[in-house]
């Protein structure tokens, strides 16, 4: 069901305060790119099993130098496990959309994709 003219322009307008207002919350949350990083929470646990283990031999044999190294490797194996994911974002330059029909591309996250996304298909449906 598409949105009357009214609700359009309500919505047009809190996006555009959202962006005055909120310019540092929009890039945070358009940065974020919603995918775990398997292969950071994997090696993150395996830091952090063999960090509790080297933590353990230094409580065992009376060595508190290895025991402060166990507790490094599992404060980086956490640390590396909850690290967010790393991600290449290719931006397409405005000449390669034959459907800009002349607009400037914004460069931005993903709200600016969508709003793009949106405004070709209200393009392309009038």
């Amino acid at each position: 069901m598409p949105l009357s003219e009214q609700e359009q322009r309500l919505l047009d307008e809190m996006e555009r305060n959202l962006y005055q207002n909120d310019a540092d919350f929009v890039a945070t949350v358009g940065a974020r790119s919603g995918r775990l990083n398997y292969r950071g929470i994997v090696l993150g646990v395996i830091l952090v099993v063999a960090g509790i283990v080297t933590l353990l031999v230094g409580v065992g044999t009376r060595q508190p130098v290895i025991g402060v190294i166990g507790f490094v490797v599992m404060f980086g194996g956490v640390l590396v496990a909850i690290a967010p994911a790393r991600s290449a974002v290719s931006t397409r330059s405005s000449s390669s959309s034959p459907s800009n029909s002349g607009k400037p591309r914004r460069s931005g996250g993903v709200m600016d994709a969508i709003n793009d996304r949106w405004e070709r298909r209200q393009d392309r449906d009038r």
